[in-house]
C-alpha cells in the first residue's frame, strides 16, 4: 500500500504481507476518507514484515514509541504538518515553478571523526527527512493546494554500507513514511533529475552552482540554464510565523530547560565546567535531545564577553554567573539566558544592576503582542531608551531620564558600550531563526522571539566603580499572539526574591 500526502497514520502498512494487507485496508480507507487522505496501489512483498522490525534512518513511531507519538515524523510535527508546509510552498511558486533543496553535508571534526548530523533547516522544515546525501524537488502542477509533486531522492538500502554506519532509510520508506510521490536513487540524480525539471518555468534554490555534493548538483543545475531564483525568502516567509504544534515543542523545550537552570541555581559551584557539565546533562532529560547550542558559562567579568564560550574558569564566591543555555526538543530550540550570583545572594550593586535590567525586560516582554503593531528594532529601542532611564538611576553619570543619545568624549554613544548587541532574534528551528528575515517586521501572532537587555561594564572610569565588571543579560523566548506575549521559559525563575529563596 502506497500513503499519499500526510497520511502518517498508515505509514508502513505497506510492509505487511499481502493477506493481512487485505483485512486491514477496507477499515484504514474508510479512516482516511474521513480525514481527506487517499491511498495509492498496494505494493507486492513476498513476506510478512512488521514495521516494528525493520530499521530506518531515524526514529519512527512503530520503531520508537517511547520518543514519537502515532502520526508523527518528528517530534511534535505530524506527516500532514508537513505535507500542509510543501503545500503551502507549492502555492507561493509560479505555474511549473520547482523548489530545490539539498540535504546538508556531514561535517568532520578531524581526520575521519566527524560531527553529530545536523539536517539543513528549510531541507527539515519541508521533509521531516534526517540524512545526509538527499535531494527534495517540490513541483507545482496546477492552482490547487494539493497540485504538486514531491519527489526525494536519498540513498537505497545497502546492508554492507549500513552494517558500519548505521542504518538508513531507502527508496520505499521516501513514499511510505516521509510521502513522497516519487522517489529516486541519489547516485542517479544525474540522469533522473533533468527529466523532472524539464519544462519548469524557473529554479527556486539556494544551492550553489559549486555544490558537489551531492551527486554534483551544483554544475548539474548550471548546465541546465534554467531561470533560478532564491528559495530562502519563501520559506522564511513559512518558517517566520509558528504553527501551534511548533510553538508547543519549544514551549516544551523551554518547560524543561527553564527547570534544568532553576535548579543549577540550587547549587554552589566553583568551576565553569562542571556547570556546563550539568545544564549539558539536564538539557538531555524528559524528551530533550541535548543542547540547543554550545552553553555561555560565564562567572564575574567573562560575563561582559558576549558570547564567552570557552567555560574553563573558575567562580568566585562574590561573583555571578551569566548563564547563556537552553536544550532542544524536536528540532525546536529554546534559547535562554540568567543572571544569579555564585554565594546565592546578590551584593547592594549586583541587586541594583540587576533589578534594572530586569524591570526592562519586562517591558519589552509586554511589547511581544500583535495588537501593539512593534518590531523587534522599535523594541530595541525601547530597550535602549529604558535602560538609560534606569542607569541614570543608578547614578551612571551624563546620562539622564529621556536622553536620547549618551555620549561619552569624542562622541562615543555609551549605550552601544554598555549595551552592545540587539534586543533580540527570531527563534525556532535555529537559534537565530529564519536568517535574511527582517527585524524591522511589525510582531504579529507565531512570531517567535527571543527577548534579551543586558548591562556590560567594563573595567572604565567613567563608569560606577562598584558596578565595574559586572555583567547581566536576562533572555526569555516569547512566543507572540494578538494580545499578548506567551513566555516559553517561565520555569527558569527570574525574580531576585525567587533566585534567593532557592538557597
Amino acid at each position: 500500500m502506497r500513503l499519499s500526502r500526510g497520511r502518517a497514520a498508515l505509514r508502513q502498512l505497506n510492509l505487511v504481507s499481502s493477506p493481512n494487507r487485505q483485512q486491514i485496508y477496507r477499515p484504514l480507507q474508510q479512516s482516511l476518507t474521513l480525514t481527506g487522505a487517499r491511498l495509492k496501489p498496494f505494493r507486492n512483498y513476498a513476506t510478512s514484515v512488521s514495521a516494528a522490525d525493520l530499521e530506518f534512518g531515524q526514529p519512527v513511531y512503530e520503531t520508537h514509541p517511547h520518543i514519537l507519538k502515532p502520526g508523527e515524523i518528528t517530534q511534535g510535527i505530524t506527516a500532514r504538518e508537513y505535507a500542509s508546509r510543501r503545500s503551502r510552498l507549492a502555492l507561493s511558486l509560479p505555474p511549473d515553478g520547482v523548489a530545490l533543496l539539498a540535504a546538508a553535508d556531514l561535517k568532520y571534526r578531524s581526520g575521519a571523526v566527524f560531527y553529530p548530523y545536523r539536517q539543513d533547516s528549510n531541507f527539515l522544515y519541508l521533509t521531516g527527512f534526517l540524512e545526509p546525501e538527499s535531494l527534495a524537488v517540490i513541483r507545482k502542477t496546477g492552482p490547487g493546494p494539493d497540485d504538486y509533486l514531491f519527489s526525494l531522492f536519498c540513498r537505497p538500502k545497502d546492508p554492507r554500507a549500513e552494517q558500519w554506519s548505521g542504518p538508513w532509510s531507502g527508496l520505499s520508506a521516501a513514499e511510505d513514511v516521509f510521502n513522497a510521490d516519487n522517489s529516486y536513487d541519489i547516485s542517479r540524480a544525474s540522469t533522473t533529475l533533468p527529466s523532472l525539471l524539464r519544462g519548469a518555468s524557473k529554479i527556486f534554490t539556494d544551492i550553489p552552482p559549486s555544490l558537489t555534493t551531492p551527486s554534483n548538483i551544483g554544475p548539474l543545475l548550471k548546465s541546465l540554464s534554467l531561470p533560478t531564483s532564491p528559495l530562502q525568502t519563501l520559506v522564511n516567509t513559512l518558517r517566520a510565523i509558528k504553527s501551534p504544534a511548533e510553538v508547543a515543542a519549544m514551549r516544551h523545550a523551554g518547560q524543561v530547560s527553564g527547570r534544568v537552570i532553576t535548579s543549577a541555581m540550587r547549587r554552589p559551584w566553583t568551576l565553569e565546567k562542571d556547570l556546563h557539565a550539568y545544564l549539558d546533562y539536564g538539557f538531555t532529560q524528559h524528551g530533550l535531545s541535548g543542547p540547543a547550542y554550545v552553553p555561555v558559562v560565564a562567572g564575574a567579568s567573562r560575563g561582559c564577553m558576549i558570547h564567552y564560550v570557552h567555560n574553563t574558569s573558575d567562580l568566585p564566591a562574590n561573583s555571578t554567573v551569566l548563564v547563556d543555555a537552553g536544550g532542544e526538543y524536536g528540532y525546536y530550540v529554546t534559547d535562554i539566558t540568567r543572571t544569579w550570583p555564585v554565594s546565592g545572594k546578590f551584593s547592594p550593586a549586583q541587586k541594583d544592576l540587576y533589578n534594572a535590567v530586569l524591570t526592562v525586560q519586562r517591558q519589552c516582554v509586554a511589547l511581544c503582542r500583535e495588537n501593539a503593531g512593534v518590531s523587534l528594532d522599535e523594541i530595541h529601542r525601547a530597550a535602549e531608551n529604558g535602560l538609560r532611564e534606569q542607569l541614570a538611576l543608578l547614578g551612571f553619570e551624563g546620562l539622564t531620564a529621556g536622553t536620547k543619545r549618551w555620549t561619552g568624549k569624542g562622541g562615543e554613544d555609551l549605550m552601544d558600550v554598555l549595551f552592545p548587541h540587539h534586543v533580540g532574534h527570531y527563534v525556532g528551528l535555529d537559534v537565530h531563526d529564519v536568517p535574511g528575515y527582517g527585524r524591522s517586521v511589525a510582531l504579529k501572532k507565531g512570531h517567535c522571539v527571543t527577548v534579551e537587555p543586558g548591562v556590560y561594564v567594563p573595567d572604565d572610569d567613567r563608569f560606577p566603580k562598584h558596578f565595574r565588571g559586572l555583567a547581566v543579560r536576562i533572555e526569555d523566548s516569547v512566543a507572540v499572539d494578538e494580545e499578548g506575549p506567551h513566555v516559553l521559559t517561565t520555569e527558569a525563575v527570574k525574580e531576585v526574591e525567587d533566585i534567593e529563596a532557592l538557597r
